[in-house]
């Protein structure tokens, strides 16, 4: 296993003068594409409302000359494509490149500008519609999107499903048949889990930290000492307050992450911090030598995922972690003082069926995905209009984990992922998942999870996450990742394994 300082050590992984002909040209690219990032962040922390217009036409032309930077690239990359004795690094620079000519040869820049442009509008109709709970005003915004987005499938090229178009821009070569075939066999062991806990009442499904007021200054020092405790660099990071809790990067040594204050069940915002931190992290650990490469970014929306999904429940959930945060929790939080460690990880590990998928238990949490995973398709494949989507929503929840919400804000407009034109996205969250129970399965036999948690010590685990995923960036396609890394290709029995281990056995 490589120390952080061995982490700085690896050499150059680019000898051949073509690919570093193609990865010193590819720069402008990088930086157009890491100030894009910039104003996104922006648009989420600072941006006035009465922005979104002008930031819809800045952002659109940004992508306008995204597409003409990278297209003077195509004659370099042609050349690299006839070397036949590359290295993985140098392939993976070509495997990314030619990934990114299909899409920025076959949109048009027309479409392209528009998706930017509506999808900064639609952002902020959504937000006004989710304070007022009314889908009716944020769905025409919404049946725009999908227009554009069966525009970007058509334009893209599929074999049998349009989602698949869109799919593979968040998950290389992940197709429907691949997400059936994991939900297919995820969703009924968990709901055979779900009922085992719940019949036997072994984890608590209310708790009463859940309307416990806190003040807001006081949570803010909790979680900036929980990143504290994660080792997270404050010369390389950044933290800050949105609606919709997200982690973005505007280079390897500038990671940001928001959380988000609500008043009362302060475990939501802790969480979503360690979440985010989670994502942070891989970002902070992506090999240096790749950066400003075309594989110098994380492999897959799936992979970053599970980095925040580990660092969430299987080490923030763990007795380990509560019983090492415990002290800094009651230090800022004077009203925990009467809970001990076991009551404080019953409270942070609570079971029950929720509305919000943000603030979903592990045991449920896939339902949530799974349900925008069939609302998606549907919609793509023209089996269902928009107009429908609340009561579909509300049924399917119902059917799923027998609960129905109330209003339109704790159901179908609680993600902000369909208003940035993300269709495709939702079923790499249980992809996630899926990689961090094989990271669970695999890490154990190497290292003792509970000593190390409860010693506040991660830097083996860093380690063996930068060794096995972290230092390839984008080297390899996702499938070949995890068969390299984990020993085999997305298997969502690993994950079901954890979950019984921790809620059964």
């Amino acid at each position: 296993m490589m120390s952080q300082e061995s982490m700085q050590k690896e050499g150059d992984p680019f000898s051949n003068p073509t690919i570093r002909e193609l990865n010193d040209k590819f720069k402008p690219f990088w930086a157009l594409k890491r100030s894009e990032a910039l104003l996104e962040w922006d648009l989420e922390v600072n941006m006035p409302e009465k922005a979104s217009s002008s930031r819809g036409f800045i952002l659109g032309q940004l992508a306008l000359l995204d597409q003409v930077n990278i297209a003077s690239l195509y004659p370099i990359l042609e050349k690299a494509r006839q070397i036949k004795d590359l290295n993985d690094q140098e392939r993976g620079v070509v495997r990314i490149l030619e990934y990114l000519k299909k899409f920025y040869t076959k949109i048009p820049p027309s479409l392209l500008e528009e998706e930017k442009r509506v999808a900064v509008r639609a952002t902020v109709a959504w937000r006004e519609s989710r304070k007022k709970s009314d889908f009716k005003s944020f769905q025409p915004h919404l049946e725009k999107i999908i227009d554009l987005k069966l525009q970007e499938a058509e334009k893209l090229g599929y074999e049998k499903h349009p989602y698949n178009a869109l799919l593979d821009l968040y998950e290389e070569q992940v197709t429907v048949e691949d997400m059936d075939r994991m939900y297919s066999r995820l969703i009924p062991a968990l709901k055979r889990i779900l009922e085992k806990v719940r019949s036997e009442k072994r984890y608590v499904g209310t708790h009463v930290l859940e309307s416990e007021p806190y003040q807001i200054e006081n949570l803010e020092k909790v979680n900036r000492r929980l990143t504290e405790i994660l080792g997270i660099p404050k010369d390389r990071f950044r933290m800050d307050v949105s609606t919709h809790p997200f982690m973005t990067n505007i280079s390897r040594d500038d990671v940001r992450i928001t959380t988000r204050y609500e008043g009362t069940d302060f475990a939501k915002s802790t969480y979503g911090t360690i979440h985010e931190s989670g994502h942070g992290i891989y970002e902070l650990q992506l090999n240096e030598k790749l950066e400003y490469t075309p594989i110098g970014i994380a492999a897959s929306t799936g992979f970053h995922e599970s980095q925040s999904r580990f660092w969430e429940n299987i080490v923030g959930r763990s007795k380990a972690f509560v019983s090492l945060i415990s002290p800094m929790l009651k230090d800022e939080l004077n009203f925990l003082a009467k809970y001990n460690d076991e009551e404080l990880y019953r409270y942070f590990n609570r079971v029950r069926p929720s509305m919000v998928r943000v603030e979903a238990d592990e045991l449920t949490y896939n339902f949530h995905t799974a349900l925008r995973y069939e609302i998606e398709k549907k919609l793509l494949a023209g089996n269902i209009r928009a107009s429908e989507l609340p009561s579909i929503w509300n049924d399917t929840m119902d059917d799923y984990l027998g609960i129905r919400p109330k209003n339109d804000t704790e159901g179908v407009l609680q993600d902000i992922h369909w208003s940035g034109g993300s269709l495709g996205y939702f079923p790499t969250y249980s992809l996630g998942n899926v990689i961090a129970g094989m990271i669970w399965y695999n890490m154990r036999n190497e290292i003792d999870l509970d000593k190390t948690i409860r010693n506040g010590d991660f830097a083996p685990i860093k380690a063996w996450l930068y060794e096995k995923i972290h230092k390839y960036g984008a080297t390899y396609t996702p499938k070949e990742l995890s068969k390299r890394s984990l020993g085999e290709s997305f298997n969502p029995d690993r994950l079901v394994q954890y979950l019984e281990w921790k809620y059964v056995s």
